[in-house]
């Protein structure tokens, strides 16, 4: 019975998961899960990696019983840490939503012009990109810039104090919006323009890659296990999972981002792509995820816990009950707005919203998370029209992945409003297609056809019939109109 551990870092836990192939089935059991999340010192945003590490360690302690045949590491894309010359940490890296990114896209487009910049990566833009990160280093004279002699992303580094093995895999390389898919390599005569020192960047390699055994100098195991680089992004190994059946698919990735996309042979590098802000990410097999990074449930999730400060701890379950009796169609905002991606008072930031947008804001607690979830179906549809435009071709159903596929109100929701079918599941996607490709790379499984053939096997899927009105269409018009006017 081939056995893999699999950790997966998300930006508010991670778990560590063994799955076990018997009868061309995979079962999956958790056997170590811990929080995560930004740790505020001074100003900044920072994330706690060497704790995360402890809880890497402590993963492996947990599942030492186990006859591991190999482990992979896969996490959120764009963060990063600097070693030194010596391989030696410099600093904690710095969160993504961390505020020193503010104005650094149009700074760094007086240098580099933002259609370049696109051309090269083919990367939807965000403030919170790796690229805009080191250009912040540089205009703010950051010394740990200075010193750092390698660049590592957060499973990189963490595999590199597996095994000590430092090199870049290939789908967390293209989200940091420094990576050339057409050239297959760094771009660093754009990166060297803005003054971001090209030398950082590391070798690339595949998923699936054998990176070593596990160093005698982590504890926790009793013989060596090798370390495969999966799709280090977790989005990469999410829709490695995807359980398809027919050819023109697309997905779903819903957690605290919804990454919605295809599989594309090629990128898709255009003036279109670019006015509509679709990325060009690596995938599995050599494939590119053409998607669009949307928020997911982070409005959500930041509501509960202001709710929950206050003295209203609800579950997600009963928080999705209240909105399938609020009523619909209320107020909408857009879930991309600036004025949603930092932490704080979600409630208050939402009615605030509303109420410049010239809508009346929602009532209570339930009508809130109903403008939440509608918004969000909502945006899916217009990245569901301008996805199958920049293809050519109609998408036939949406698969939903990760945690949010759970949420059945909301995948209702995105199949009327995107008048699609729905198929939700498996909701351990990104854990399990990380095992698919240590399993593929160690001759356990064929192909990664035959691993998605195995999901579909070995999970329950929910499959959601859309029931489009003509009010669907009347809350797009009113939807695209209001996003038209920001």
């Amino acid at each position: 019975m081939p056995q893999f551990l699999a950790f997966d870092l998300g930006a508010s836990g991670g778990r560590a998961v063994l799955g076990t192939l018997e009868g061309g089935r995979l079962d999956l059991k958790e056997v170590h899960r811990f929080p995560n999340g930004p740790v505020a010192v001074r100003g900044t945003l920072y994330w706690d990696i060497l704790r995360l590490w402890s809880e890497i360690v402590e993963g492996l302690r947990q599942a030492e019983g186990a006859d591991l045949d190999g482990v992979g590491v896969d996490a959120w894309g764009v963060d990063f840490g600097l070693l030194d010359e010596k391989g030696a940490l410099v600093g904690n890296p710095v969160h993504y939503r961390d505020a020193r990114t503010d104005g650094m896209m149009e700074r760094a487009f007086e240098i580099v012009p933002r259609e370049e910049v696109f051309a090269q990566t083919g990367i939807q833009f965000m403030q919170i990109n790796t690229l805009f990160q080191l250009y912040s280093m540089v205009v703010n004279g950051d010394p740990a810039l200075r010193c750092a002699r390698t660049l590592l992303t957060i499973p990189d580094l963490l595999n590199y104090w597996l095994t000590g093995s430092a090199v870049t895999e290939f789908s967390i390389a293209t989200t940091t919006q420094c990576y050339n898919p057409r050239a297959g390599a760094w771009a660093t005569g754009m990166v060297e323009r803005l003054g971001i020192p090209a030398h950082i960047f590391t070798d690339i390699i595949p998923p699936g890659t054998l990176l070593g055994p596990v160093t005698a100098e982590v504890p926790g195991l009793a013989r060596d296990v090798p370390v495969i680089a999966v799709a280090g992004h977790d989005t990469g190994s999410a829709v490695a999972a995807v359980p398809a059946e027919v050819e023109h698919f697309a997905y779903i990735s819903l957690g605290t981002w919804a990454l919605f996309g295809v599989e594309a042979p090629e990128p898709i590098i255009n003036d279109r792509s670019l006015a509509y802000n679709f990325t060009n990410e690596g995938g599995v097999n050599h494939t590119i995820r053409l998607l669009k990074n949307i928020t997911g449930l982070w409005l959500l999730q930041e509501c509960r816990r202001v709710w929950a400060e206050a003295g209203r701890a609800y579950s997600y379950d009963q928080l999705v009950e209240m909105a399938r009796q609020a009523p619909p169609f209320g107020p909408f905002v857009d879930p991309d707005s600036p004025d949603f991606l930092a932490p704080g008072d979600m409630p208050a930031r939402i009615r605030a919203f509303c109420t410049r947008t010239g809508q009346p804001a929602p009532a209570d607690d339930a009508a809130v998370t109903r403008t939440a979830l509608e918004s969000l179906a909502l945006k899916a549809r217009l990245v569901l029209g301008r996805l199958e435009e920049l293809l050519g071709h109609p998408v036939a159903v949406i698969h939903i992945l990760g945690g949010g596929s759970r949420n059945a109100l909301l995948c209702q929701l995105i199949a009327d409003a995107c008048n699609r079918p729905v198929v939700a599941g498996p909701d351990e996607a990104t854990a399990t297609g990380n095992i698919m490709v240590q399993a593929i790379a160690t001759g356990h499984l064929e192909s990664l056809a035959a691993g998605r053939e195995m999901v579909a096997r070995s999970v329950a899927l929910t499959r959601y019939t859309p029931q489009p009105t003509d009010a669907w269409d009347a809350a797009y018009a009113r939807f695209a109109d209001m996003l038209a006017q920001l």
